[in-house]
C-alpha cells in the first residue's frame, strides 16, 4: 500500500468532552480502509496516531485523493496540510474511530489553526482524508508503574493508555488544563492516581505546574516506564528531570512536543524537524 494512500471518512456526530475538546466520530465507506491499516499495526500502540488532511478551498482534487499525485499535478497553494492526532478510540462493531480535539487556544491548536476550527465546525456528513495510522507507544506490562504528564493536546493519547492499563498497573498522572469544568472522565482497572492541575487565567504553556508537580512527587520505587506529552517546554524541563535526578532509563520515556508556545502551526513543524534531526544527527568524534 503505497504511503500516500489514504481513507476517506465521514463525520457521523460529534460530542463536547469538555470546554475545550470536541470529540468527533468518523466513519461510512472508508472505514474498512482505515480498519485494515489498523490491524495490520505489530502491535497495539495506545498512542496510536493518523495525519488528517486538510484541502485547500477553490480546488478540485483528484478522486481517490493521493498526496503523491496532487503534489507532482498541482500548485503548492492547492498541496494540502496534515495534522497529526490520537485515535481515541476504535469501534468496530459500530464502524467508527474517535479522535478528540483541542478546540481553543492559538498554541494548542483550537481557535487558530486549521484542525481545532474544523473540528469545532464539524457536522454529520463532513468528510475528510487521513493517513495512517501509526503508533510509538504502549504501557510495558513488565514496569513496576506509569507515569504520565501532559496538557490538552496530550490527554487523548495519556487517556487511551490509561484506559488500557490491567487490573495489576499502577498509574500516576499529572494533566494541566484551564479548570475544573475540562476535567474528563478516565475509566481504568488499573490502580491510578490522577492529579489535575489548574492553570487558571494563565495562559497554557506559560506555567511550570507540570514540571512541579513532578518533583514535587513522591517517587515510588521500582522501574518507572514515563509517557510525556505536550508543549514543548516539557522537553527542557521534565525529560531531563526523570533522566539525570530520578535515574529513568532513556528507553523508558516517551517524550515528544505536540505544539510550541509563540510558534504558528507552521513554525513549530519547522522547529520539531529541526529537533528531530538533531537527536538523530551523530555525536562529533
Amino acid at each position: 500500500m503505497s504511503k500516500n494512500s489514504l481513507a476517506r471518512l465521514t463525520v457521523l456526530r460529534t460530542e463536547i468532552v469538555a470546554p475545550a475538546m470536541r470529540r468527533v466520530f468518523l466513519g461510512g465507506d472508508g472505514f474498512a480502509d482505515f480498519l485494515a491499516r489498523h490491524a495490520a499495526m505489530p502491535q497495539a500502540y495506545t498512542d496510536e496516531y493518523v495525519k488528517l488532511v486538510f484541502l485547500a478551498e477553490g480546488f478540485d482534487y483528484p478522486e481517490p485523493l493521493d498526496l503523491g499525485v496532487v503534489k507532482d499535478t498541482m500548485p503548492q497553494e492547492a498541496w494540502p496540510v496534515l495534522r497529526t492526532y490520537t485515535v481515541r478510540g476504535v469501534d468496530e462493531s459500530a464502524g467508527e474511530l474517535a479522535i478528540d480535539f483541542v478546540v481553543h487556544g492559538a498554541g494548542v491548536d483550537g481557535g487558530a489553526g486549521i484542525a481545532g476550527p474544523w473540528a469545532a465546525h464539524a457536522r454529520p456528513g463532513d468528510t475528510i482524508h487521513l493517513r495512517g495510522p501509526n503508533g510509538g507507544y504502549a504501557p510495558d506490562p513488565s514496569a513496576d508503574w506509569h507515569l504520565f504528564v501532559g496538557d490538552e493536546a496530550g490527554l487523548p493519547a495519556i487517556a487511551a493508555s490509561i484506559e488500557s492499563l490491567p487490573a495489576r498497573a499502577r498509574a500516576v498522572a499529572f494533566v494541566e488544563i484551564d479548570g475544573p469544568a475540562d476535567e474528563i472522565a478516565i475509566e481504568t482497572a488499573a490502580g491510578l492516581e490522577l492529579h489535575w492541575l489548574h492553570r487558571g487565567d494563565a495562559e497554557a504553556g506559560t506555567t511550570t505546574l507540570l514540571d512541579d508537580a513532578v518533583r514535587a512527587h513522591a517517587w515510588a520505587p521500582g522501574r518507572v516506564q514515563a509517557f510525556v506529552h505536550g508543549e514543548s517546554a516539557l522537553l527542557k524541563s521534565v525529560r531531563p528531570h526523570l533522566l539525570t535526578e530520578r535515574g529513568v532509563a532513556r528507553a523508558d520515556i516517551s517524550v515528544s512536543a505536540y505544539w510550541r508556545r509563540g510558534t504558528t502551526e507552521e513554525g513549530f513543524r519547522v522547529w520539531k524537524s529541526q529537533q528531530d534531526e538533531a537527536v538523530m544527527r551523530p555525536a562529533a568524534s
